[in-house]
Formats: structure tokens, sequence, C-alpha cells
């Protein structure tokens, strides 16, 4: 069982023709619980300030304006992200095995990306001698 989980949320947009990461948050979770509570709150963090609710007053009138419906609503994906149990199953399955799990959504300007993975299993990695193939 790994133990430990390091988590971190990722904004990308290009800026002047290069993809740039703006790191929105980091947690080193010290268990599974937490890792998995920290990834949804993160994600409920993102859609509250992607689509705020007008009533809650904290938004100028005129601020919030529709978009398409061929643009993707990030901020409700990334609320049934949360609301899902099997997916939630699913990530501390992965995660409980070692495996780095990514959940990314994106719209028509920017990917946002929640990490996560062991840090038993970064360790593990790093003890692992590089493959090393002679050329030529």
């Amino acid at each position: 069982m790994h133990d430990e989980f390091l988590c971190h949320v990722t904004a990308y947009g290009v800026c002047d023709g290069r993809r740039i990461g703006v790191p929105l948050g980091t947690y080193r979770a010290p268990t599974l619980a937490l890792a998995l509570w920290w990834l949804r709150d993160r994600a409920s963090w993102m859609a509250e300030r992607l689509d705020p609710l007008p009533e809650g007053g904290s938004v100028p009138a005129g601020a919030l304006v529709p978009v398409a419906d061929s643009v993707p609503d990030v901020p409700a994906l990334l609320r049934a992200w949360c609301a899902d149990m099997n997916q939630q199953e699913l990530v501390a399955d992965e995660l409980a095995g070692g495996r780095l799990v990514r959940i990314a959504v994106s719209d028509e300007t920017t990917e946002y990306e929640l990490l996560a993975e062991s840090v038993d299993a970064l360790r593990m990695q790093r003890t692992v001698p590089a493959l090393v193939v002679p050329v030529g």
C-alpha cells in the first residue's frame, strides 16, 4: 500500500506561441483518503472560480456572459467528476497501485490538470538503475 501522495493542480495555456503551465496548488497528502479529498476540493475550487453563482454577489453585474453551446463546460465537467463515485474509486485504485493519475479538462483556451502520484512509487523509480543502450 502506498502511504503518501504528491498532488498538483496546473492550468496550461498558450502565450506567445508557447504552452505555459501555471501552478494552482500542490499538496503532499499523508494518506490516500486525503489525496482524494484534496483533488476533489481543488476541482470544486476551480469550478467555482470558473463558474461562480451570479446571485452570490461577488461578481459585478455584466461580468458574466454566456458562451456558445459548442464550448466545453469545464466547471460542469469538474463538478461531475467530483460527484462520480465510480471515478473516485478508479482514482483510488490507481493511486493505491502506485500509478500516476491525471485528470484533465479543457476549453477553447485552457487545459486544467489534476495530477497525483505515490511518493513511494517515485522513490522506487529513482532506485531502479537507468537503462543505458550503447549507440553505434
